[in-house]
């Protein structure tokens, strides 16, 4: 994981834009010149402390595949959400669980949140599958909270504490690659 550039914009919109991907997240901008706006946006908002997103890059690789990224519920930073998304091509390759696992080891051992939430669009098995897979706990559902399309649909919404057992974070972390 690393901060985006406005140089990533060409690979996150040929790794994001892709109905597969898109159709488990909020619309993605139309153009790199859409994700250059997205990552100047995201910049100015760290440096007000307002917004957090790095850029998942493979091992080996130079090019940005997803994204991980958090913002602040409360002013104290204690509560948070966070969201995510990976190209489907590295979609069960296990880059998403050690990303994910870096992005919580930072937002509760660096920042201090105490409370991390994430929602998930209800049809997104795998979403919701690696969200407990990480050890967060279903807390509902809210009802037709995700738009798409003129379709309302269900979301579900997580949270991970910084209390819980960290292990859990780490479970199943592949020995022999780097997270």
């Amino acid at each position: 994981m690393r901060e985006l550039r406005v140089t990533d914009a060409e690979a996150l919109f040929k790794q994001l834009s892709g109905k597969r991907v898109a159709r488990h997240i909020t619309i993605p901008p139309a153009s790199a010149d859409g994700f250059r706006r997205f990552i100047r946006w995201t910049q100015t908002q760290r440096r007000r402390g307002r917004h957090v997103c790095f850029g998942v890059v493979p091992a080996g690789e130079t090019h940005v595949v997803g994204l991980l990224q958090f913002w602040p519920i409360d002013p104290e930073l204690s509560t948070a959400e966070w969201g995510f998304v990976i190209g489907a091509d590295y979609w069960g390759t296990g880059l998403f669980l050690d990303a994910a696992r870096l992005l919580l080891d930072f937002a509760f051992g660096v920042v201090g949140v105490t409370r991390l939430e994430a929602r998930a669009v209800a049809t997104n098995v795998r979403g919701n599958a690696v969200l407990r897979k990480l050890g967060a706990t279903r807390e509902g559902t809210l009802r037709q909270g995700f738009r798409r399309d003129g379709t309302c649909t269900d979301q579900i919404m997580w949270s991970i504490l910084a209390g819980d057992p960290a292990g859990l974070r780490r479970k199943g972390r592949r020995q022999g690659r780097p997270a």
